[in-house]
């Protein structure tokens, strides 16, 4: 006979369970525990999940990397596909789909140096990457794949890149400085089922380095661009700080679009 202080409620479903099937901290029974609403692929920063986490919604982070945001209880590492088929009911996904194959910044691998004076069909194949093109044609398919999930609501974000010519135009281009940073960092949306992403606190650009290129003329860079390439100790680093979602935004993205 199992006593009534045996008995507790699911925090979630509100199904009585017995205590013996205390499954995680806040009495939430494993079913409830391995639901989500909304999954972050492709973040390990868990930047926009937190913010989803602290309005109440059961969002999680998932990435092929181990999470650097601190709650790993919210992060499933493995393959964002396998994750979209074992939960078939999540409402909505935010992927930051991998830049590196896909950003304008790129381009400049893609080619034989010695043939800049040369139509891009007759170009040959940059020495140190030669497999580049494939692996900017499986990074775009990548995106495609995750947009034509059954999901009902999606968010693809991406720099300025390979994505609007080969895929389609972004449905909208935002800055972290329309959301209260001072930074300039031109960001893509791709929109299924979501309205655009409304600003909250215009600022200022921020500060931007200027130098000489090898060129002779003078570049501009974002000041926080600057900062990330020049302190990443490795590569792997770098693009975890180029990459990275500013505090504005990932507030606006979850109060705004959050479920």
């Amino acid at each position: 006979m199992t006593r009534e202080e045996d008995i507790w409620a699911c925090q979630e479903c509100g199904k009585l369970h017995g205590r013996h099937d205390l499954w995680f901290e806040g009495d939430i029974c494993e079913k409830c525990n391995a639901h989500i609403d909304v999954l972050v692929g492709c973040e390990e920063s868990q930047a926009i999940t937190k913010e989803l986490r602290a309005l109440g919604i059961r969002a999680y982070s998932c990435d092929l990397l181990p999470c650097s945001g601190g709650h790993p209880e919210w992060h499933i590492q493995g393959d964002v596909f396998q994750v979209i088929y074992d939960h078939p009911e999540i409402k909505m996904g935010i992927f930051h789909p991998p830049c590196t194959y896909l950003s304008q910044s790129g381009t400049q691998w893609y080619y034989h140096p010695d043939d800049k004076h040369l139509p891009a069909q007759l170009r040959r194949p940059h020495p140190k990457y030669p497999n580049r093109a494939k692996d900017r044609d499986d990074a775009i398919d990548f995106v495609k794949r995750l947009y034509e999930t059954d999901i009902p609501k999606i968010v693809i974000e991406n720099p300025i890149g390979a994505l609007s010519t080969a895929w389609r135009k972004p449905d909208q281009i935002v800055q972290p400085w329309m959301f209260g940073d001072e930074a300039n960092k031109a960001t893509c949306f791709w929109l299924k089922g979501l309205p655009l992403l409304e600003p909250t606190n215009v600022v200022g650009k921020g500060e931007f380095f200027e130098f000489v290129g090898n060129n002779g003329k003078v570049k501009r860079q974002p000041m926080w661009y600057y900062k990330a390439l020049s302190e990443a100790k490795t590569p792997e680093e770098r693009r975890t700080l180029r990459s990275k979602t500013f505090p504005g935004m990932a507030e606006a993205i979850a109060k705004q679009w959050g479920l």
